[in-house]
């Protein structure tokens, strides 16, 4: 997606109004799995972040470039596709948006919180919060799991779901790819690329993906009296984990699609046939444009 010279006010709206809704969305169902046992299963959270992600993009991509996430953002501008002094503006918004997001999680589960923390003995702020803080953000050492997971373990697993996230989207997004389905799908596919990377990556890390979606809902936490339950590892894990990782995942996809897809992709005129091995074009595709 190619971004425009200047920075405008529908990109800030687009891109907090877009990570307001996913965020919404995808933590909503973490509440009420929490607070409720309403989803039952892995798949059903992720769906809820799939279809969240989903709506989103149709919501504001004519708004903005709905990255909807830092990671994005950043691979968008490495690789070209958006003008580097649009960043900070879509950063600022998605955080804004995911802020926005944490607090109204609060308004709506506030009293359901705080009962469930009294029937289950819970004092807000100590090392058994993290049962609740884990609808705002996500920990790789999770309250009642079975994986063990390291901090080298953590961040592999983060930054191979975010490199998995960036580059579908180039695939699903990029007009030399000439086997991607209707632009009008693209949405579906991103949402449903989500889903599946959530079932693989949540069991170890909750599936950060976006560091947007978890610093903003975490600093909602850490405000309303999670204290360090919040930020719980002195050694700045999460920052690794759900930051760093992230970023770097992205950055890797956008590098290996620029520097080795695309120029494969530009190879062909048409899909590959493999019954057929005049189907490839020496002369590449024409047509090939950045969307």
């Amino acid at each position: 997606m190619q971004g425009g010279l200047l920075m405008t006010g529908r990109d800030l709206i687009g891109e907090a109004l877009g990570t307001f809704v996913l965020v919404l969305f995808g933590c909503g169902s973490v509440a009420v799995s929490v607070l409720f046992g309403a989803h039952h299963g892995l798949m059903q959270v992720a769906l809820a972040w799939g279809i969240g992600v989903t709506l989103a993009i149709y919501l504001t991509r004519h708004l903005s470039c709905a990255h909807l996430n830092p990671a994005v953002s950043l691979a968008m501008a490495i690789s070209g596709r958006m003008r580097y002094r649009k960043l900070p503006g879509y950063l600022c918004a998605q955080f804004a948006g995911a802020i926005l997001a944490g607090l109204a999680i609060y308004l709506l589960f506030g009293p359901s919180i705080a009962a469930y923390e009294n029937a289950h003995q819970i004092v807000r702020g100590s090392s058994e919060s993290v049962r609740t803080a884990m609808m705002f953000g996500e920990y790789y050492s999770q309250p009642g799991g079975t994986a063990v997971v390291s901090l080298p373990l953590a961040m592999g697993a983060e930054a191979l779901g975010t490199f998995l996230l960036v580059l579908m989207i180039f695939a699903l997004t990029e007009g030399c790819n000439v086997g991607r389905p209707d632009d009008a799908l693209a949405p579906v596919f991103i949402g449903l690329t989500v889903t599946s990377i959530i079932c693989l990556v949540a069991p170890l890390t909750q599936a950060g993906l976006n560091p947007a979606r978890d610093l903003g809902p975490r600093l909602v936490a850490w405000t309303m009296g999670w204290g360090d339950a919040a930020f719980p590892d002195r050694v700045g894990g999460f920052f690794h984990v759900y930051v760093l990782a992230p970023v770097i995942g992205g950055v890797l996809a956008s590098r290996f699609f620029v520097g080795w897809l695309e120029p494969a992709m530009r190879g062909r005129s048409s899909p590959c046939d493999c019954s057929d091995p005049k189907s490839e074009s020496s002369k590449g595709d024409p047509s090939c444009r950045r969307n």
